[in-house]
């Protein structure tokens, strides 16, 4: 019997653990799930004999290695940092693991030990990355196998709400994941990626004002901004010397402009804390950000410094948040994006009803036999439930089926792994698409310059 120990039962583990206990049986594993907190869960699996909960902080080395030895497979669903410390445990004694975030270059520096102990360590296995990975690198290579020539290659994911669930809010957006991560989107650095033979980079504070237009068939138009380090995946994709390559965020039209407002006044920012953060208003909030005048409203100094005009559906969906009205902050001493975090979960979180929904689109230009083509590939996946979320699915179904094809023996490559390989991309593609998780490919007139 083999054993799978879960590290993390988050709202983005629901899949995945729902996935792992229906195949428990038929597969004889015995599953552990570890969480601080297990009491939102453990009645669930009372009288279930092959699941066993387990309270367990990550920090206590002796209960965190005992867990783990426990364990053939360890899924770690914990937070990003926390990784590398698991995968030094999983290594030392020869376990393998399944983690759905990127790569770090702690966890990179791990290759040859994992690869000397005969383990799988395999990261960057949720939607993005993850999907993203398998679905690009199938065409890819179906292009190469043709003799093609990539020239272009763009790749754009959003977590979104779907579109029945908008009603009456004008961002068409609420919070699918991290709420930290969507706030602080974009500032760790230049943004970069390659146009056309050009290396072109893009500050911070350009971000959000250099979009472009998407149409996805059937859902209509997306805008996409340019997302991290467009380059650091060349060398793994066989890309090097690509004219053209981008990634990106997708948002419905009109979100981007809006949020360039927050990342103009610097309510972004987490390098710093207000000392009167707790004394504070959001609208005492959004008028540390603007010019002291005796007569001005707090909205017409908006208006002023960034050139709003008074009936822009910017101003709308800035009156829709509440950022000018009277209502308390309750948090001492934050910076200036968690208070901003604070006031959009009153308005971006899920209520019971929402569904969320993942949009991923892939552009990919190549030639062969001397004529210029291109392929649209785009994939939309909706949620159940607030709780059975698209987000939670897309995430969790790669990592839940990664971790079978290893235990059965499917996926054997020792090391530290993304999925870019025929022997993970190809089962762990066919398996989604039983789960209704398609790509629908078309070719397009070639758009490249």
């Amino acid at each position: 019997m083999k054993s799978i120990l879960i590290i993390g039962a988050g709202r983005s583990a629901t899949t995945l653990i729902d996935y792992l206990v229906e195949n428990a049986k038929a597969h004889h594993w015995q599953l552990t799930i570890a969480d601080l907190n297990v009491a939102a869960f453990a009645e669930k699996f009372l009288g279930v004999d092959f699941v066993n909960t387990q309270v367990l902080n990550i920090t206590h080395k002796e209960a965190r290695e005992a867990a783990i030895n426990n364990a053939d497979l360890v899924i770690s669903m914990l937070p990003a940092h926390m990784h590398v410390v698991v995968a030094q445990d999983c290594i030392r004694m020869k376990k393998h693991m399944v983690t759905a975030s990127y790569i770090s270059a702690e966890m990179g520096a791990l290759h040859e030990k994992a690869k000397q102990a005969g383990v799988v360590i395999m990261n960057e296995i949720g939607v993005d990355p993850g999907i993203d990975h398998l679905s690009a690198m199938k065409v890819i290579d179906e292009i190469r196998d043709e003799g093609g020539k990539m020239l272009l290659f763009e790749s754009f994911t959003g977590g979104l709400i779907s579109p029945e669930c908008v009603k009456d809010n004008p961002w068409e957006y609420k919070f699918t994941w991290n709420p930290r991560n969507v706030v602080l989107a974009g500032a760790g650095g230049a943004v970069k990626f390659k146009q056309e033979g050009l290396y072109k980079y893009i500050p911070y504070h350009q971000v959000f004002r250099r979009t472009e237009i998407i149409e996805i068939e059937g859902y209509g138009r997306f805008e996409g901004y340019a997302n991290r380090d467009s380059l650091m995946y060349r060398n793994d994709y066989g890309l090097n010397d690509i004219p053209t390559i981008y990634r990106g965020t997708l948002r419905k039209p009109g979100f981007c402009r809006a949020w360039d407002v927050f990342v103009k006044l610097g309510m972004t920012d987490d390098s710093y804390t207000l000392e009167n953060s707790a004394q504070m208003t959001f609208r005492d909030f959004t008028n540390t950000f603007l010019a002291y005048s005796l007569s001005d409203s707090v909205e017409l100094k908006m208006m002023h410094y960034l050139q709003i005009p008074q009936d822009s559906e910017i101003m709308e969906k800035l009156m829709w948040l509440g950022i000018f009205d009277k209502t308390p902050i309750p948090l001492e001493n934050a910076s200036p994006a968690q208070i901003l975090q604070y006031i959009l979960e009153k308005k971006w979180t899920l209520n019971k009803d929402d569904i969320d929904m993942i949009v991923m689109h892939h552009k990919f230009g190549y030639q062969i036999n001397g004529e210029k083509k291109m392929l649209e590939s785009s994939m939309v996946a909706k949620g159940k439930s607030s709780v059975h979320t698209a987000m939670a699915r897309t995430v969790g179904l790669p990592v839940a089926i990664t971790a079978k094809l290893i235990l059965t023996g499917k996926i054997v490559t020792p090391g530290v792994h993304r999925p870019i390989t025929k022997e993970i991309y190809l089962p762990v593609l066919k398996e989604l698409e039983e789960h209704g998780i398609v790509f629908t490919e078309k070719e397009i007139p070639y758009l490249g310059y």
